[in-house]
């Protein structure tokens, strides 16, 4: 999570068990989201679990931060990870927005008074922004395995974000990007932007209109924050009405740094330029995490991470050879990963290495994808955890952690990686068998063998 999350979010303890009643929220906004809500996911079975789960007093704390809302449920011995997403409106929609609500007096008024009143919901509408939740706009993601999308937990979590609602609707446009704070001064920009303009005005710089834009802050315009003493100017046109003087001579360059016969540090520059560039790979990752774009730091890499990241990429051949000689693995093993490691770093070495069983919920998605995606009919396609082998073809796709599919081929009854990576799992599969002929040569691209029975995990 980035900085401005972290300074944004705001938590709020778990609802405790609650019988009967209404599963949404009693208030206008709080109503409006729920009617969303509905709308968007009108399926009434789900509805009907969420709205149990909701009462149940298993669902919480909650967060909700721009662009999304965080719960966990307990489930049993098992805690599920529920978010909510909504699209965060950028600052032209905001600014459409305010334009639209400057419209408004008395909206103008409730909103610098600290109030979300029901009318701003024509502003929004005028300004063609969207508040509530909308198709395409509201997405839901759980770790729980429930095939159906959206889980009754991402249900249970939008009916008790209503229940919050009815106790502050500034959550509304806090999802949406703004705190309560920055739209109010939003807006009064917005406000004093207008009356500096003047619609009737001739003279943009004119006291009057100057006097029009406090008056619409309710602050004082003879006296605004941050004046400075008159004196001051005089002062300043003092010391620019002084005669220019000329600047000193530059002084004379030095002599130029003798090459030393040795390397002052002792080291060849070739491996200092390839630690540099280490460096600034590892520090890259840590800027990633540090501004929310990983969920965790990066872990640094292991002796054998580090033989493949070293062997994958050293210019020098000779360097390559002597970590095949000395890494204690068969020659082909770290070839393998070296060409893993050529496709995706090291989340595709963790793909070649290491097999997991994704949630239910993954492989409804991605059969789901596969069907949509597909023009023709599907190849037969046996499913082992994370590899998907496409029977009798010698090919394979493996879903990462990273949410990306790898292209594998089948050589010497062991599997090689092949190519990039895709995030669509139909793209993958359709160059994975498009013609060798159209793929790009090396040595990724192994010829196939048959398959022996049972393979769909294979080797590696």
């Amino acid at each position: 999570m980035s900085q401005a999350h972290h300074a944004a979010a705001r938590g709020f303890p778990a609802f405790p068990a609650r019988r009967g009643g209404r599963a949404g929220g009693q208030s206008f906004w709080a109503r409006q989201w729920t009617a969303a809500v509905e709308d968007v996911w009108p399926e009434q079975q789900p509805l009907k679990q969420g709205r149990s789960l909701a009462r149940s007093g298993r669902t919480g704390p909650l967060t909700v931060s721009p662009g999304r809302v965080d719960a966990r449920t307990e489930e049993g011995e098992r805690t599920c990870t529920t978010r909510l997403t909504l699209t965060v409106l950028d600052d032209d929609a905001w600014d459409a927005l305010w334009e639209k609500a400057a419209d408004r007096p008395a909206e103008t008024e409730a909103l610098l008074a600290g109030e979300l009143p029901e009318d701003l919901l024509e502003a929004v509408e005028d300004a063609r922004v969207r508040m509530l939740p909308g198709y395409g706009d509201l997405d839901a993601d759980c770790d729980c395995d429930t095939l159906g999308h959206p889980c009754p937990h991402a249900i249970a979590l939008a009916y008790q974000l209503s229940w919050l609602l009815d106790d502050d609707p500034w959550l509304l446009p806090l999802i949406r990007g703004r705190s309560t704070q920055q739209a109010v001064e939003d807006l009064k920009s917005a406000l004093l932007l207008r009356a500096l303009a003047g619609d009737d005005a001739d003279d943009p710089d004119d006291p009057d209109d100057l006097d029009d834009a406090y008056d619409v802050l309710g602050s004082e315009p003879s006296a605004p924050a941050g004046t400075p003493d008159p004196d001051a100017y005089a002062a300043q046109r003092a010391a620019y009405a002084r005669p220019a003087t000329a600047l000193p001579a530059l002084p004379p360059l030095p002599e130029p740094p003798t090459v030393p016969e040795e390397p002052l540090t002792g080291i060849e520059a070739d491996p200092l330029d390839r630690l540099a560039a280490d460096a600034a790979v590892r520090a890259r990752e840590l800027l990633a995490h540090l501004h929310g774009f990983d969920a965790a730091p990066p872990e640094p890499l292991d002796e054998w991470q580090d033989t493949v990241r070293l062997a994958a990429t050293h210019p020098d051949p000779r360097a390559v050879e002597r970590l095949r000689a000395g890494c204690g693995r068969p020659a082909d093993e770290l070839d393998r990963a070296v060409a893993a490691w050529h496709t995706g770093g090291r989340t595709a070495l963790e793909v070649l290495e290491r097999s997991w069983i994704p949630t239910g919920q993954q492989t409804a998605r991605a059969r789901t994808a596969l069907a949509v995606g597909w023009a023709d009919e599907l190849p037969r396609i046996d499913i082992d955890g994370n590899h998907w082998t496409v029977t009798g073809r010698g090919l394979q796709l493996r879903l990462g952690h990273d949410g990306r599919w790898y292209p594998y081929r089948r050589r010497d009854a062991v599997w090689w990686p092949v190519g990039p990576s895709h995030g669509d799992p139909a793209e993958a599969l359709s160059d994975l068998l498009a013609p060798v002929d159209q793929e790009a040569p090396g040595d990724l691209l192994a010829p196939v063998d048959e398959e022996a029975p049972g393979d769909g995990s294979g080797s590696g």
